[in-house]
């Protein structure tokens, strides 16, 4: 597996770890202090937009995570193990 596609597939199996610890509240709460972080102010526009681009980012991850556990070939390793006997 590439380094860009194992580096894809770790954040979207983290995304989906972390988005199942969370409730709903819990996850409302973090994207409202992630956009306060960024400089929006509650109740305006743009924070609401702030918002709506955090969820609309979270739901393309986790597309793009199912879609790549569908499609993606699983990683098969293949070692192959000799025996070596002693006459």
């Amino acid at each position: 597996m590439s380094k860009p596609i194992a580096r894809a597939a770790a954040l979207a199996a983290t995304l989906l770890l972390l988005a199942g610890c969370q409730t709903a509240e819990e996850m409302r709460a973090a994207d409202e202090n992630r956009c306060i972080s960024y400089g929006f102010r509650p109740r305006t526009d743009a924070f609401a937009e702030c918002l709506q681009r955090i969820d609309i980012d979270r739901r393309m991850s986790l597309r793009e995570a199912s879609r790549d556990a569908l499609f993606m070939p699983p990683v098969v390793v293949v070692h192959e193990h000799r025996h070596h006997h002693r006459h």
